[in-house]
């Protein structure tokens, strides 16, 4: 049995959760998901708790398992409290704005590169801390998001400019060794 799998999913109060065969739909106060899932994994809801189930020991089916468990935790997660990713803005006259709702990032390009959410994210800047917040209550969304951000100018190795996750470590190259050696 997976360890994931096997662990029922809590509904929090102010979530109401829709079962249709293995249709699934998750409401709550920050929005509303609807997710497909595979017949071959059960889902039960008993006492305010998502119960994840399997059919058999066929290894896809087990993938599927801690699969569904970890995704239907995250919609219930998301409805709820929402998810965050914070990208931190490196180098010497780069920086990031709001532009109405659009994010406008100057990033060393001859223009501004401005990037409009998607419906359900948002973005936050601070001038001080020079960080990138991408909210919102769809973690794959969030996460992809993010990753379109980081995408316009990732961190590069030999002066660590660009944009980067919080926490991330940009491994540093060495430059070159120098004219004077013959």
């Amino acid at each position: 049995m997976s360890r994931i799998g096997r662990l029922p999913v809590d509904i929090p109060g102010g979530v109401q959760v829709e079962l249709n065969g293995s249709n699934v739909r998750v409401k709550g106060p920050k929005g509303e998901l609807q997710r497909e899932f595979s017949k071959s994994i059960g889902i039960k809801m008993e006492n305010n708790q998502l119960n994840i189930t399997r059919n058999s020991e066929d290894p896809a089916e087990r993938a599927l398992h801690g699969t569904t468990r970890a995704v239907l935790a995250n919609m219930i997660h998301g409805v709820s409290k929402g998810f965050v990713v914070v990208l931190e803005v490196e180098g010497v006259g780069y920086r990031a704005e709001m532009d109405g709702k659009k994010l406008a990032l100057f990033v060393g390009y001859s223009h501004p590169v401005k990037m409009d959410p998607p419906a359900g994210v948002s973005f936050e800047t601070d001038a001080k801390t020079r960080q990138i917040k991408v909210l919102g209550f769809d973690k794959e969304l969030v996460g992809q998001i993010a990753a379109n951000v980081r995408k316009v100018r990732p961190p590069e190795p030999y002066h660590g400019k660009g944009i980067r996750y919080q926490g991330e470590r940009v491994r540093r190259k060495a430059g070159k060794a120098g004219k004077g050696a013959k």
